[in-house]
């Protein structure tokens, strides 16, 4: 590429300048609906994919249908001018004569993102995403060639992105950016005239003026959680060493499984930790059970755990029994009840504000499905990376009542399990 001068057509917007000549490593962009974000973010990782050979890159989105959907044309078009690259649609990637790569990635697919050496990645509509993403796949990714990462977005409550923004202004290493329609003057005020028509206020504050305050729509415990936080329900929440802790399971095969540790001290529900995972079998659960200091009353699991697996003849509930966990088959109900028995308890619930917090940003934002064609929700959840934490705590809601502080409780180790006794009792 030495001496070529290549003239792509991308004319940046001014307010994302600052991004394009900024060299911190880590930047998050809390900006407005339709200021250009994706255009922008894209075309920075085409310059650098070009002025480093060999290098590799990543443009992550909730899903891949969405990379897909947003990105992939985008990425295209901005490229078809280089000379000598190579379009991969099956696997949405673009080869550069220079040995670089860009891929586009979808976060509910995160075991598609382990094991690669990256240069630099962007994060679009990290609001969406599962919080351990980057901690847990990404970050790693990036520590051989001291790699970068972009977050940008717009605000779906307090969760990971709003901590991000939060660190991110308050460190001078990293770039934050806020940006509201009034910031960029991108859409005219009739424009926003317009969709108030159509729009509620909260929709007007989260998507046009980047409010972290605004409630998501179609959340199912927007209320009951920021209820929970006014009350200080949201907060350190200490492990009763005399009080039995009860295990709540949302098991999953090629996606997540997700295990609530609950106490029940008087009327109080006390999450006091929280475990997820993928692409892991029974035994590593079981595993991380017996690392836990914990005194185990009991383990509690949705019905399927006694379907019998096609391959090996056994049930998982066989599978766990072998491996020392007694378990007890919480009552099958419809989703919906599942859902208002979860909102009738959340009043009862206090949360440990650190071990609980995936599970916290998984609940905000588990909301109903919206169906485009009818312009409306539907009557049941949308199935995204917040399903597994919200099942989980929807079959608490419906077993809790049937659990005990019994007389002698197990205690998990390293090695077998005992018993001590309950002074509860």
């Amino acid at each position: 590429m030495a001496g070529r001068t290549i003239t792509i057509e991308y004319s940046p917007r001014q307010w994302i300048k600052p991004l394009h000549d900024s060299d911190k490593r880590w930047k998050v962009l809390v900006i407005h609906r339709r200021a250009g974000k994706t255009v922008g973010c894209i075309n920075h990782l085409i310059r650098d994919a070009l002025l480093t050979p060999n290098s590799r890159w990543a443009y992550i989105s909730p899903t891949y249908k969405q990379s897909k959907t947003i990105a992939w044309d985008y990425l295209k078009f901005y490229s078809r001018p280089i000379p000598g690259i190579k379009i991969n649609e099956s696997e949405l990637r673009i080869d550069y004569p220079n040995g670089s790569r860009i891929t586009l990635f979808g976060a509910d697919n995160p075991d598609s993102l382990r094991g690669m050496a990256l240069w630099g990645v962007i994060f679009d509509e990290y609001s969406q995403q599962p919080s351990n993403i980057f901690t847990e796949i990404i970050r790693p990714a990036l520590t051989d060639h001291q790699g970068y990462a972009i977050w940008i977005g717009t605000p779906k409550g307090k969760n990971e992105f709003y901590r991000l923004y939060d660190l991110a202004k308050n460190d001078p290493d990293w770039l934050a950016m806020l940006l509201t329609v009034d910031d960029t003057n991108i859409l005219p005020k009739s424009e926003i005239d317009d969709a108030r028509k159509v729009m509620t206020e909260d929709e007007i504050q989260q998507e046009f003026y980047c409010s972290f305050e605004a409630a998501i729509q179609g959340s199912y415990y927007s209320k009951e959680l920021s209820i929970a936080r006014d009350e200080k329900r949201i907060c350190f929440v200490p492990y009763e060493p005399i009080v039995p802790v009860h295990t709540f399971w949302d098991l999953g095969i090629s996606d997540y499984t997700s295990i609530g540790f609950f106490q029940i001290v008087g009327k109080e529900k006390r999450m006091i930790d929280y475990y997820q995972a993928n692409g892991f079998g029974l035994d590593h659960y079981v595993k991380i059970l017996r690392e836990k200091p914990y005194v185990y009353g009991s383990h509690n699991f949705p019905h399927d755990v006694e379907v019998r697996e096609l391959g090996s003849g056994k049930s998982r509930k066989e599978t766990l029994e072998s491996l020392d966990i007694e378990v007890t088959v919480v009552h099958n109900i419809s989703i919906m009840d599942g859902i208002n028995a979860s909102r009738m308890i959340l009043g009862q619930c206090w949360f440990d504000s650190v071990k609980c917090e995936p599970f916290l940003d998984a609940l905000s934002q588990y909301r109903q499905e919206w169906d485009d064609r009818k312009g409306m929700f539907k009557d049941n959840p949308l199935h995204d990376w917040t399903s597994h934490a919200a099942d989980m705590f929807r079959y608490f809601s419906v077993g809790f009542n049937k659990i005990t502080n019994n007389n002698f409780t197990k205690v998990m180790d390293n090695n077998e399990g005992s018993y001590v006794e309950n002074p509860y009792e």
